[in-house]
């Protein structure tokens, strides 16, 4: 008779297997967000420069890349590589910013404006943003060139879409570097500025890859926009860009110069690299486990119903805040002025000084709002568009 076989111990229970998450859909984000920066942002933009600026950063970049990771099941500020902070990587990006502007930015910069054609370089003027606003609206529009761009731009485009589309290891990260860049560049709307932003998103996606944090980045491109804010506003108030004619490039012998402490700043970083590797942080994006969110995830409506609602009253505060500044732009985009050229007659430039001033008492409650719309309409039919011009007779 067989001996009885001893009882086998129970076996415990393996623990459920955890459902990978789906990735964010990085195109059609980008998509999405494209659509409401020619239309939303664009409108708020021509309502008032400075207001518009914070809303487009905020509620579009900040706020869809939000709102499409929390829906993905992912927690955004681990996920992007927000959080946590590192103090000597977000350094080192700044200063690097610094150097590349110098080095890389000033030379493609200036080939760039010296191959453009004179009318390119009058329509896709930057500095137009800066022309015209109160001391409390520049000091916005600087604090949304330097804090608010480069937080919430970095966000969408490296801590999204970039990380989005770049495929586990060993495959290659850099198609999905290249492709961001590019992106990144072309959001911007502006051709003669294309490749420089092109290499900006190439430094600032290097950086996310080899640090796997998003502060670097982010401090290398608010370091690129207070550079050039800084060195725009020096020139306009010593004179020199309101001197200069439309043919005007900057000197090459000064861009050379720039380049090469620039290039002289960037040798030093790369040694100081060497011997301080504290400056790469963790040196990789978080995993899996560490990105996935640790509460279900909540409604589309109910996560997307804070963002509508501050959006919302943002707006009505600006209608509140400044209603005569918003009545003037919307008449200004109903009846538009050919832009002036910086060598245009001194006659029509004095007249058209005279139209701004009018605007700025208009809007301070200092003259009546028909005195301008009728100054406005006049020399909208004589120098706006053709369709806008009163035909002669």
């Amino acid at each position: 008779m067989d001996e009885a076989s001893p009882p086998s111990e129970p076996r415990s229970p393996e623990p459920p297997a955890v459902a990978p998450l789906d990735a964010p859909h990085p195109v059609l984000a980008a998509a999405v967000a494209f659509g409401m920066f020619i239309t939303l942002g664009a409108v708020t933009q021509l309502l008032n420069p400075a207001f518009g600026v914070w809303f487009t950063e905020v509620f579009i970049f900040l706020g869809l890349a939000w709102v499409v990771l929390r829906q993905a099941g992912f927690r955004p500020t681990v996920y992007t590589g927000l959080t946590p902070f590192l103090g000597p990587p977000a350094l080192f990006g700044f200063l690097l910013g610094v150097a590349n502007f110098f080095a890389v930015v000033v030379p493609i910069q200036f080939l760039a404006q010296w191959v453009a054609p004179a009318w390119v370089r009058e329509m896709f003027d930057a500095s137009r943003l800066f022309e015209g606003q109160t001391p409390v609206e520049l000091a916005l529009l600087l604090g949304g060139v330097s804090v608010a761009a480069p937080l919430c731009e970095e966000f969408f485009f490296r801590g999204l879409f970039q990380r989005a589309l770049t495929p586990p290891a060993p495959a290659s990260p850099w198609r999905a570097l290249i492709i961001t860049s590019v992106v990144f560049s072309a959001f911007h709307l502006d051709p003669v500025g294309f490749l420089a932003r092109v290499e900006l998103g190439l430094l600032f996606g290097w950086l996310f890859l080899r640090t796997g944090s998003l502060w670097p980045g982010i401090a290398a491109h608010a370091a690129n926009n207070i550079v050039s804010s800084a060195l725009f506003l020096a020139a306009t108030h010593s004179g020199l860009a309101k001197d200069a004619g439309t043919d005007d490039v900057t000197d090459w012998r000064a861009v050379l110069g720039l380049a090469l402490v620039g290039w002289s700043a960037l040798l030093g970083l790369r040694a100081a690299s060497q011997h301080f590797p504290s400056i790469w942080g963790r040196g990789a994006p978080a995993g899996d486990e560490e990105v996935r969110a640790t509460k279900s995830v909540p409604l589309f409506a109910v996560q997307i119903l804070p963002w509508v609602l501050l959006a919302t009253l943002s707006l009505v505060g600006l209608a509140v805040v400044d209603g005569r500044g918003v009545s003037l732009s919307v008449y200004d985009v109903q009846h538009p002025v050919t832009p002036l050229k910086k060598d245009a007659d001194p006659a029509l430039q004095a007249e058209r000084k005279a139209l701004q001033q009018l605007r700025v008492a208009v809007r301070k409650g200092q003259a009546p709002m028909e005195r301008y719309e009728e100054e406005r309409l006049r020399q909208s039919e004589a120098y706006g568009p053709p369709d806008k011009k009163k035909p002669s007779r």
